[in-house]
C-alpha cells in the first residue's frame, strides 16, 4: 500500500487518500446489531480485504455501501460525495459496484447480453437517442468493450452461449467482467473465491491484482487467510458488526483480537 509505513494499524485510522469514507454506520435486524462502524476509510488504488467470522456483518456492510440495503444511521461517501439514500444503480453510475457471493448472472440471456445490460450511457434507452440512431455506434462500442473484457477474463469463447450453461467459476468471472462494464472506480467483491476450483482460483487472484494495477480500488470479503495474505494491501476485521482491527496483512495475522475473534467463532461452532 502507498504510504503504509505512516498508517497506524488501529481501527478508524485516517488514510492519506481515501476513496470511501464511512462514519457512524449502523444497521440492525430484529434487535441484532449487524453493522456498527464508527469510522472507516478505504484507501484509493489498494486491495482491501474485509474479514471476520460468520455473522460479522461483512455482506451487510457491502449492501449498505452499494445501495442494496438501507442504514438505520450514519453516512458514507465516495470521493467526498454522499451516498446515503442513493439506489444501487445510481451508486454504480457514480463509480462503485459490487458482486455477490451467489452470482447473479441472467441465465436465460447469453453471456454477451449479460455484459451489455450493464453498459452505461446507452442513448437507445432514450426516445430522442433512438430516433436519431445514435444507439448504433454506442452499441458497437459496447459490444467491443464487452468482448475485450470477456477475453481479459478468459471466457470470450462463451460470449454467445447462455449464461445458465456457465460453470460456477465461469459465472464468477462473468460477474466480475460485467461489473467492469460500468467502468467503476471501486469494485467490491463478496467472496469471489467461494465454490471456485483451485485452478480457477489463481486466475481470479490474478484478475483482482490486475484491477488494482489498472488504477481501480478493490474491496473484497474473503475467508481464506492464505488468499488474504497473498493479495491484500490492507485488512479490515469485523466482529459483531464492529471494526476490531485493521492494518497490513502481516500485522493482522498476529493481532490477538483477531485471533480471539476467529477462535471464538470456531469454538462456538464446535460446541453447537
Amino acid at each position: 500500500m502507498n504510504d503504509e509505513a505512516v498508517i497506524e494499524p488501529v481501527p478508524g485510522v485516517p488514510k492519506p487518500d481515501p476513496v470511501v469514507t464511512i462514519d457512524g454506520l449502523g444497521r440492525s435486524f430484529g434487535g441484532l446489531q449487524a453493522v456498527d462502524v464508527d469510522h472507516l476509510e478505504i484507501q484509493r488504488h489498494t486491495v482491501t480485504s474485509i474479514i471476520g467470522p460468520n455473522g460479522a456483518g461483512k455482506t451487510t456492510l457491502f449492501n449498505l455501501l452499494t445501495g442494496f440495503d438501507k442504514a438505520d444511521e450514519g453516512t458514507w461517501e465516495l470521493n467526498g460525495g454522499p451516498l446515503v439514500g442513493i439506489p444501487s444503480f445510481k451508486v454504480a453510475r457514480r463509480g462503485m459496484v459490487r458482486t455477490f457471493q451467489l452470482t447473479k448472472a441472467l441465465s436465460r440471456l447469453t453471456v454477451m447480453e449479460n455484459m451489455l445490460v450493464a453498459a452505461k450511457d446507452q442513448p437507445g434507452e432514450a426516445l430522442r437517442g433512438a430516433m436519431l440512431g445514435r444507439w448504433r455506434g454506442v452499441e458497437e462500442a459496447n459490444e467491443q468493450r464487452a468482448m475485450d473484457l470477456l477475453e481479459r477474463f478468459g471466457i470470450d469463447y462463451m460470449a454467445y452461449e447462455y449464461a445458465g450453461s456457465c460453470s460456477g467459476g465461469q459465472r464468477k468471472l462473468l460477474e466480475m467482467a460485467r461489473a467492469l462494464m460500468v467502468e467503476p472506480e471501486v469494485i467490491m467483491l463478496d467472496e469471489p473465491m467461494a465454490g471456485v476450483n483451485p485452478a480457477l482460483t489463481q486466475s481470479l487472484l490474478g484478475q483482482i491484482t490486475g484491477l488494482k494495477d489498472s488504477g481501480q480500488t478493490v474491496v473484497f470479503v474473503e475467508h481464506d487467510m492464505d488468499v488474504v495474505q497473498e493479495i491484500s494491501d490492507w485488512v479490515v476485521v469485523l466482529a459483531e458488526g464492529r471494526v476490531i482491527a485493521e492494518g497490513p496483512p502481516e500485522v493482522i495475522a498476529k493481532n490477538p483480537a483477531v485471533i480471539d475473534a476467529y477462535l471464538g467463532a470456531e469454538h462456538g461452532e464446535a460446541a453447537s
